[in-house]
């Protein structure tokens, strides 16, 4: 392993605790409750350092909810 990857992977163990694909409603809903303390943080500053995280996130539970929940007719 490289010295960039070994860098990276101690990076992700510690992102990965936020950010990780939801598999289940508790999953989905921790990142809403994380997605909320971004948005409180970021409000409409698209220039805000976390403005892209809230993006991701964003679609995260987006993808969670097409796949997970019915549409209403």
């Amino acid at each position: 392993m490289t010295a960039a990857l070994k860098e990276k992977t101690r990076d992700w163990n510690r992102v990965s605790e936020f950010l990780f694909v939801p598999h289940t409603e508790a999953d989905c809903d921790r990142l809403a409750s994380f997605l909320d303390d971004l948005i409180d943080e970021v409000g409409e500053d698209e220039g805000h350092p976390l403005a892209s995280l809230m993006e991701v996130v964003g679609a995260l539970i987006q993808t969670y909810e097409d796949r997970n929940i019915p549409e209403l007719a």
